[in-house]
């Protein structure tokens, strides 16, 4: 990308044993080189437990402080007790993007029945995107793969870009 600056992006791996260093963060590893792949400079990339507040705090933090443009999380969007991400998600994000949710689940539901009950949000906090992804690497991967098409123009949307969308 001669000439051009990179994206700063961040990515936040929700999990109770990958905070404590009881579980590598494969799904972490997997999303960071497709990003890297994909041009974007990775300059955060952290772990944190199952918990509303610290995730909504590194959330906050990273966007309205480090101002980061693109967060990808990955874990705590299923139905159990302890998956809490679209719950922090709410509680910081100015508004859903549902069509990047909606795509990654339609994509998802053609490999598993079990997309149908992901949680996975997209939002957006300022100028920054937030992108929830499942815990597990091939999910992960899978979802990241879907929304990457339209991820640089909803960048550049966000940026500040007035051009028209029509081709």
């Amino acid at each position: 990308m001669i000439g051009e600056k990179k994206t700063r992006a961040g990515i936040l791996t929700i999990s109770d044993k990958g905070s404590r260093g009881l579980r590598q963060d494969e799904s972490g590893k997997a999303v960071f080189r497709i990003l890297e792949g994909h041009g974007f400079d990775v300059v955060r990339q952290d772990i944190v437990p199952d918990d509303r507040q610290q995730i909504a705090d590194a959330l906050v933090q990273w966007v309205d402080e480090e101002g980061l443009s693109l967060i990808v999380t990955s874990g705590g969007t299923g139905l159990s007790p302890t998956d809490v991400t679209p719950q922090a998600m709410e509680q910081v994000i100015d508004y859903p993007v549902p069509g990047m949710a909606e795509a990654m689940r339609a994509e998802s539901l053609k490999k598993t029945p079990h997309a149908m009950i992901s949680r996975a949000m997209v939002g957006v906090r300022r100028a920054s995107l937030i992108i929830n992804l499942p815990g597990s690497p091939r999910g992960a991967k899978e979802n990241l793969s879907v929304v990457l098409p339209a991820l640089n123009h909803a960048l550049s949307k966000l940026a500040g870009d007035t051009t028209d969308c029509a081709t």
